[in-house]
């Protein structure tokens, strides 16, 4: 069967055309697929749940049957808790390769989508400010808060969103490596950009020649 690249068509790799002239792109990257599954599918928190039901059936099977009981009833249960392990590192996986977060030198864009690809660009005008999360490993997570009343579907973002900010969601550069340098990178580009002076180019001043043929 032929490999099909769905973004072969895409000019520069995360970026639906090429740059306007003097825009120039800082970084790219993109989540940690391990780290994603942690943070934003759950993992740990499955994990523990399946252990807990993991303990239970065996402490009913050990006080039936012994040892031999414990197993019978606890193995279905490591199985399946294996399975959903590896269905949300699967999908964490998928969503890390189809993602590309992009910071050039006017704004942050975000081609986010395993089965849907979406594009979102944001300048650094519609930004409110920024949010840094650290993990540890020098993984985290930056938010990006937009005006009030200015609102991206949270579960169209999802999972590149911060956390639990349903009613203002704000789109997120999701559990990328060397977080604290690319903000760092972000906050620079932001400020250079915010405070460039703008030049306008204005029609010369003409004299009043009404006046001087006058005098």
């Amino acid at each position: 069967m032929a490999h099909h690249d769905d973004f072969a068509t895409e000019p520069l790799p995360g970026l639906p055309e090429r740059p306007p002239a003097g825009e120039e792109v800082l970084w790219q990257g993109r989540p940690d697929a391990w780290a994603l599954a942690r943070e934003a599918f759950g993992l740990r928190w499955i994990m523990g749940y399946f252990a807990l039901v993991v303990l239970w059936r065996a402490s009913d099977g050990w006080l039936a049957a012994g040892p031999a009981g414990a197993l019978a009833l606890a193995l279905p249960y490591v199985a399946l808790a294996g399975l959903a392990a590896l269905v949300i590192l699967w999908m964490a996986r998928a969503q890390a390769r189809a993602t590309v977060y992009t910071i050039t030198t006017n704004r942050v864009v975000l081609r986010v989508g395993a089965a849907l690809s979406v594009t979102y660009n944001l300048p650094f005008s519609r930004l409110e400010g920024a949010a840094l999360d650290m993990r540890g490993d020098g993984i985290g997570t930056i938010a990006l808060a937009l005006p009030e009343g200015e609102r991206l579907p949270y579960l169209s973002l999802w999972p590149h969103v911060r956390p639990w900010h349903l009613r203002a969601p704000q789109p997120a550069l999701r559990c990328i490596p060397d977080a604290e340098q690319v903000s760092a990178r972000l906050a620079a580009a932001a400020a250079s950009r915010l405070h460039r002076p703008v030049i306008e180019r204005r029609s010369p001043i003409r004299a009043n020649t009404a006046a001087v043929a006058a005098e």
